[in-house]
């Protein structure tokens, strides 16, 4: 038996494992005004700016500043329009993954997200070791803080080991901290930019060094163009807020006149949000990207070198001093930690929304820490297999946002109705899907990292579902007027006896008359009977909130009739909800099948019906450990 302390140990760490639906003012205390949400995204959004004017050199070289440009130019005219309506379907914050599940039905909706999620999970993980590396890169490459801290890898280790723990404690009130992170952040940022260009005010020849090094490499503008577009894919890692953004809609605050179905003033408000942070993002990156193109010499870049992940930082300290450079290095640092964080509540409420919904992960899955402790250990793994390199991991973070990004693109140009819509959104997707294939291709790190999370989610998932497949997975059982009176008028003795019978076409009377002679005189029943039929909905869901019964009388016979996504336990919830509620004793009658087990089995969990009888039986054991109280299966 448990202690009081293992059992308080016990429920702290699964707090969350049991749903608590959120009461209206407790909905509303969690909603803020959009701007101070954009803070939220801004984390992992503006945070990039950490890494990204350096990956953009690496990978563009002297075209950063056009390859930049074009970033910015697919940002404000692609992503963004793309996401603007993302938000008018995701206000409860089911992102793009959701409108895709609505557009695909069965087991195939089902795969499509188990591979979205894979892809989900490489770009909130990657953005929790990425940030906690870059972060880390910044604090040991300090000047004043390097003899005091261990190296890179140790560093980004210890922040992430500070992330779960902050986690584990309970990471509630972000908003605030959010908020001025980023104020100060992007302060700091438009002071080094200003500097920025004020240092090439003064050396004006920068610029002509620049343009020689352009000219040099590629004499045409058309060869620049080109150069730009190959290189552009690469940067797309300052995409990532689009989908955070959607996902926190639930929290921004909308206006008095709102619906739960139709949120009119909270789609309005994100829709600002995303404007706002596309348009402070894109202002940072082109001239970010200017001036570390100009004034950083190529070499700093190289790995190891003191602007190797951190140009921007590697300016603060050259140009304005090692006392702001060090204000510079924290603030970023902290930020990027923080990202870290946003990436860790991407993970854990992405899962519970949808694989136990699926029954594809045990119920714990809904519980916050087991999750944290989880993808704390895989941060480790991944961390270790790049050791901590931040140009490394951009490759797979780039592939995990792109794909989500693309996947948003085809759910928003499947539901544009007219012609226009289509044309144009089709355009953004082929872009979004040449830079997908273009990042794979020049990295495909990212593909293997993002493989590695959908075979585990894939795998994993089917071992839960099997071994949950037993579950009653039915939420309650209902009955209509006509099925009440049947149940009344039927029980005899206090017992019920119950004919499990496939639906059929056709002459029901007639098929009812043969499955009643053939009962009757295989079981020895002479007492009356009901026919209990099931038909079968979306095998591929894994659990029937609400099932409803309808009665019906076709010639002499009383017939009840429901749709369920598992036939044998449909049969075995209303065998309990006739012992629960009717508190009558029921006999179910079955014929035994005539497909091989094998076969049978495989039906059961792919497709909701099998071997009925048996399964119906195996349910009604493990929902009921007491033996004397279960409903009675016969079968011949």
């Amino acid at each position: 038996m448990l202690t009081l302390t293992e059992t308080s140990i016990r429920e702290w760490f699964l707090d969350g494992a049991v749903d608590k639906p959120a009461t209206e003012q407790e909905q509303k205390s969690h909603q803020h005004p959009w701007w101070q949400v954009m803070c939220v995204t801004g984390v992992d959004y503006f945070s990039s700016l950490g890494y990204a004017p350096g990956i953009a050199i690496v990978a563009a070289g002297v075209v950063a500043p056009q390859a930049t440009l074009l970033l910015v130019l697919l940002t404000i005219f692609g992503a963004l329009p793309i996401y603007r309506c993302v938000a008018q379907s995701s206000f409860r914050g089911l992102g793009s993954v959701a409108m895709l599940e609505k557009l695909m039905k069965s087991w195939w909706s089902k795969g499509m997200v188990l591979v979205l999620l894979g892809f989900a999970a490489t770009d909130f993980q990657v953005t929790i070791t990425l940030s906690d590396a870059d972060g880390a890169a910044h604090l040991v490459q300090n000047p004043l803080l390097h003899a005091y801290l261990p190296g890179q890898l140790i560093t980004t280790l210890i922040l992430i080991t500070l992330l779960s723990l902050v986690f584990l404690k309970g990471f509630k009130e972000v908003v605030g901290i959010a908020v001025f992170l980023v104020g100060v952040y992007l302060t700091l940022n438009a002071v080094v930019v200003a500097e920025g260009f004020y240092q090439l005010y003064l050396h004006q020849e920068a610029f002509s060094h620049w343009h020689h090094l352009l000219t040099s490499q590629y004499p045409s503008w058309l060869q620049v163009a080109k150069a730009a577009a190959l290189a552009s894919p690469a940067l797309a890692l300052g995409l990532s807020g689009f989908e955070t953004g959607v996902a926190v809609e639930p929290t921004v605050r909308g206006c008095a006149s709102d619906t739960d179905e139709n949120p009119v003033g909270r789609i309005k408000n994100t829709r600002k949000l995303l404007l706002a942070a596309a348009v402070i993002m894109a202002c940072f990156l082109m001239t970010t990207s200017v001036i570390t193109s100009l004034l950083i010499p190529a070499e700093a870049f190289k790995s190891g070198g003191e602007a190797d992940g951190r140009a921007l930082a590697y300016m603060a300290h050259l140009y304005l001093g090692a006392g702001f450079g060090t204000v510079y290095d924290l603030s970023t640092a902290a930020i990027l930690w923080f990202a870290g964080a946003s990436g860790m509540a991407g993970l854990i409420s992405l899962v519970p929304r949808y694989l136990p919904r699926f029954g594809m992960a045990p119920d714990w899955a809904k519980a916050t820490r087991p999750l944290v402790i989880f993808f704390t250990a895989v941060s480790f793994g991944v961390t270790f297999m790049f050791h901590a390199n931040v140009d490394a991991e951009s490759g797979a973070y780039a592939t995990g946002v792109l794909v989500l990004i693309t996947s948003a693109c085809m759910a928003v140009l499947v539901s544009r109705p007219t012609l226009f819509g289509k044309a144009y959104f089709a355009l953004i997707t082929l872009l979004f899907a040449y830079f997908t294939v273009a990042n794979v291709y020049d990295r495909p790190d990212g593909l293997k990292i993002a493989s590695f999370f959908i075979g585990a989610i894939v795998l994993i998932s089917l071992v839960s579902r099997i071994i949950r497949s037993f579950e009653v997975r039915v939420g309650k059982v209902e009955l209509d007027e006509t099925a009440l009176e049947i149940i009344h008028t039927s029980a005899h003795n206090g017992k019920l006896r119950i004919f499990a019978h496939k639906p059929v076409d056709g002459c029901k009377s007639k098929a009812y008359n043969e499955k009643a002679r053939e009962m009757r005189v295989i079981h020895n029943i002479n007492e009356p009977a009901i026919f209990f039929e099931v038909e079968l909905g979306d095998s591929s869901d894994f659990k029937d909130e609400v099932v409803y019964v309808k009665g019906s009388v076709v010639g002499n016979h009383r017939v009840l009739r429901c749709q369920c996504i598992a036939v044998p336990n449909a049969i075995a919830a209303m065998a309990l909800y006739l012992r629960d509620v009717e508190h009558d004793e029921s006999h179910m009658y079955f014929s035994w099948s005539e497909r091989s087990p094998l076969m049978n089995a495989l039906r059961y969990l792919f497709l909701g019906q099998g071997e009925t009888a048996a399964v119906a039986r195996e349910v009604i054991r493990q929902a009921e450990k007491d033996s004397s109280r279960r409903p009675f299966i016969h079968v011949a």
